[in-house]
């Protein structure tokens, strides 16, 4: 069933994991607030070179932008509102961390459909072919270990195991409860 409230729900459960501003040295996303990068604030607002964009700019960022980036940049990139309960969190999330492209690849490998990492009619008709809490299951496990393999694992990988861990519980609890009401 195709649901399209999840996505606050979604946004909270994000927001809630990525905190406020942060400019970690071993990230690689460099200045980030709300899990919105620098890079990223820079390309939604059309600042070239992104370096333009100050980090001032980057903690300044509000809720409200914030949302409207991650509906279009991420929600709407990976056709969340078209998927399963649970499992359009489940990709949103990992699409936060990873790229939209890398979470609909895996979403597709897990599903049996042709990997190109879009997300559109053959790709969602093959997620209609499994159990989303099959499909939930199967793309933490693939986004834990895809996340095992980064160099920064050692500095971050306790959180991302949390996080990892949390979202899994989480898109369960939403397929369920769509399941039961």
């Amino acid at each position: 069933m195709l649901m399209k409230r999840n996505f606050r729900r979604a946004l909270s459960h994000v927001l809630a994991h990525e905190g406020g501003y942060a400019d970690h040295p071993l990230d690689p996303g460099g200045a980030t607030n709300m899990g919105i990068t620098r890079r990223t604030l820079a390309a939604w607002r059309g600042v070239t070179p992104w370096r333009a964009l100050s980090k001032a700019e980057v903690k300044a960022l509000t809720r409200r932008e914030a949302g409207r980036i991650y509906r279009a940049r991420y929600w709407d990139a990976v056709a969340a509102d078209k998927l399963p309960d649970g499992v359009d969190y489940a990709l949103f999330d990992y699409a936060v961390n990873a790229g939209p492209a890398r979470a609909a690849k895996d979403l597709q490998r897990v599903v049996g459909a042709r990997v190109d990492g879009v997300i559109g009619p053959m790709t969602l008709k093959a997620v209609s072919r499994h159990h989303p809490r099959t499909i939930i299951r199967r793309l933490t496990a693939r986004r834990m270990a895809f996340l095992q393999r980064l160099r920064t694992w050692g500095a971050f990988g306790r959180g991302w195991r949390n996080r990892v861990n949390a979202v899994l519980a989480t898109a369960l609890e939403m397929e369920r409860d769509h399941a039961i009401s």
